[in-house]
């Protein structure tokens, strides 16, 4: 998760994307606990491959590591060199059981996890798949070939960006071989080169296959993962206060932290609300707002806003970072 995370700017101008809330909380705090439940037993260590963040930032991902009873450990990819450089930024952690994962994308999934096979790496159905990596499989199900975004027709399973191996150490040297032997692609270490590596030795990848994959690449994809996770956890979505005044409309399902302040409102479906934002006079659907933001006389929808924000009058749909006024 060391990446800048441009294509979500300006949100991540000031908050690193991972920690960018959904339904209340972060990206990054999500993926860790589904891949727990994955996993069905302890995970020992969780360890975050960031870049300069902060020490708040940092303390925030320690947290989430030790909300699951785990170990967490920073590491720092000062350049961004690839995939697969950024795994080895972690080489301390990458002894037994380990589980890769890029923190700007969710998953739904139920399936039974193979600790038998040297490796798994979750895949998706997409309609179009020219661009991502995808992987071929042999009539037993066992993958043969990972391909990098195909112009032509090769198979349509995409790589989420999970992984799953079994003997962490064993990536660790192939990802270092790659390094000492400046073995790139398109400039950068691949984690994808890593992999045919290992497979042209003898090692089996299968696929687990995710039912739901959710993006939270841009500012669309992270409004309709937040819509999408509201309506998966429909149940356990929390509105800290259902005592609102009557002229509050709640259309579930939402998410509204403690603190919240609204008055002459219709919020929902699919809208999340940070701590201690306030909202008169609006109608919110489909939308992310942050913390300590104050909202009046508007309508929108498909939006995100910042923390700390200030908003009086008509707009229809925008994206706006922390600490702005408009109005």
């Amino acid at each position: 998760m060391a990446g800048q995370g441009k294509r979500m700017r300006p949100h991540t101008l000031t908050v690193p994307k991972p920690l960018i809330p959904i339904a209340g909380k972060p990206i990054v705090q999500r993926l860790v606990e589904d891949i727990a439940e994955i996993c069905g037993e302890k995970i020992e260590e969780v360890a975050y491959i960031i870049g300069d963040f902060g020490k708040e930032t940092e303390n925030t991902l320690l947290n989430i590591a030790e909300s699951i009873g785990a170990k967490g450990t920073i590491c720092y990819q000062n350049e961004a060199l690839g995939t697969a450089h950024a795994v080895l930024c972690a080489k301390q952690a990458l002894e037994g059981e380990v589980i890769i994962a890029f923190a700007d994308t969710l998953f739904r999934a139920k399936f039974d996890f193979d600790r038998n096979k040297d490796g798994m790496i979750w895949v998706h159905s997409v309609e179009d798949p020219r661009a991502f990596g995808v992987v071929k499989l042999n009539d037993n199900g066992v993958i043969t070939d990972f391909i990098e975004k195909p112009q032509h027709f090769v198979s349509d399973l995409a790589i989420i960006g999970i992984y799953y191996f079994k003997d962490g150490n064993n990536l660790k040297n192939e990802l270092q071989y790659l390094i000492d032997n400046d073995i790139k692609e398109k400039g950068e270490y691949q984690l994808t080169n890593a992999l045919e590596n290992m497979k042209a030795k003898g090692l089996q990848f299968v696929p687990g296959r995710v039912e739901e994959w959710l993006d939270c690449g841009n500012k669309n994809a992270t409004v309709y993962t937040n819509q999408r996770v509201l309506i998966n956890n429909a149940q356990n979505v929390k509105i800290a206060d259902n005592r609102f005044a009557s002229d509050v409309k709640i259309i579930e399902p939402c998410f509204i932290a403690e603190g919240v302040q609204l008055s002459n409102c219709e919020i929902g479906p699919y809208v999340s609300i940070g701590a201690n934002a306030k909202i008169t006079n609006s109608k919110i659907s489909n939308s992310i707002i942050q913390t300590h933001s104050s909202i009046k006389n508007i309508t929108f929808t498909n939006s995100m806003i910042g923390n700390h924000t200030e908003i009086n009058g008509e707009i229809k749909e925008f994206s706006l970072g922390d600490y702005c006024v408009i109005g």
